[in-house]
């Protein structure tokens, strides 16, 4: 891909990364979104396209069909389906960036085909159950526990579960505080009875064990410091593998899991959302198509 030229894309594609970061997006959205929209500008200033008023629909379809045709630069064949799915969620945050800034915008109301925001996999109860049967009695274990209470029975975002502190459970009101959720929103996640113990075990017994040096960090690493999305997510791996689970799935299957289940057992939708910290309804309704078919 070649370096943009245009002045103003130069500024958009740095400025849009920087909102990102501020408004606190998944870090692959942080690090790969700004990506895409700069292949997207290269593209435009191949066809002499330069300011955003020409960006219109017939473009941003051009575009998209350029990307369901493009050769793959590092292996032989086309793209694979996800890359344009990436390159359209890519598009949408930098048209809202736009809008939120005040500046000139576009629509970008491309269909794809297949399921473009599709769930590939769920746990099943039954799963769930073996994979905290799977959790030792020992420090880590204990730890584990507390993950899966955080990311299976509170439904959290991988990277609001590592941000915890100590100071955002509240066990006397059966609530935790999501401080850092995406967006920057806040929001309070109501605790079951199973899910407070076992959070208050790990507070209680494992992470005064493991702690070495002041900090508020609610989950710890075995070296006292604040656990990182990746080592949870190999502690997760570990876990599925003592359990006999054999599917792709990460932190985020526990939340897709937790939703669904809660959907199954007859929850409103409105509810799900409030639960899940989404901004819109559009963002949970994906969870009704994924009851139906594990139903």
């Amino acid at each position: 891909m070649n370096p943009l030229t245009t002045p103003r894309f130069i500024h958009l594609e740095q400025s849009f990364a920087r909102w990102l970061r501020l408004l606190n997006f998944e870090p692959s959205t942080v690090r790969y979104a700004p990506r895409k929209v700069s292949e997207f500008f290269c593209w435009l200033e191949k066809r002499h396209i330069t300011e955003l008023s020409a960006i219109t629909r017939p473009v941003i379809g051009d575009y998209f069909s350029y990307l369901e045709t493009r050769q793959n630069k590092k292996k032989n064949g086309r793209l694979s389906k996800n890359y344009p799915r990436a390159h359209l969620t890519a598009l949408r945050k930098l048209a809202r960036y736009l809008r939120e800034t005040g500046r000139e915008s576009f629509e970008v109301d491309i269909c794809l085909g297949g399921t473009s925001r599709g769930i590939k996999t769920i746990f099943t109860r039954a799963e769930i159950s073996i994979l905290y049967k799977s959790c030792e009695g020992d420090i880590l274990g204990i730890r584990d526990r507390a993950m899966l209470a955080v990311y299976y029975g509170c439904g959290l975002r991988r990277n609001e579960g590592i941000s915890l502190d100590v100071g955002d459970i509240f066990p006397a009101k059966n609530l935790l505080y999501v401080s850092k959720g995406k967006n920057y929103k806040s929001r309070f996640v109501p605790l079951t009875e199973s899910v407070k113990e076992d959070l208050l075990e790990y507070i209680e017994y494992a992470r005064p064990i493991l702690i070495k040096s002041a900090t508020n960090a609610l989950f710890l690493s075995s070296q006292g410091s604040r656990i990182t999305a990746n080592m949870m997510a190999h502690r997760l791996q570990q876990l599925k593998a003592k359990a006999g689970i054999d599917k792709p799935a990460g932190l985020h299957t526990l939340r897709h899991s937790i939703a669904t289940h809660l959907l199954h057992s007859g929850m409103e939708l409105v509810q799900i959302k409030r639960f899940l910290g989404h901004g819109s309804l559009e963002s949970t309704q994906i969870y009704t198509h994924v009851a139906h078919e594990t139903g």
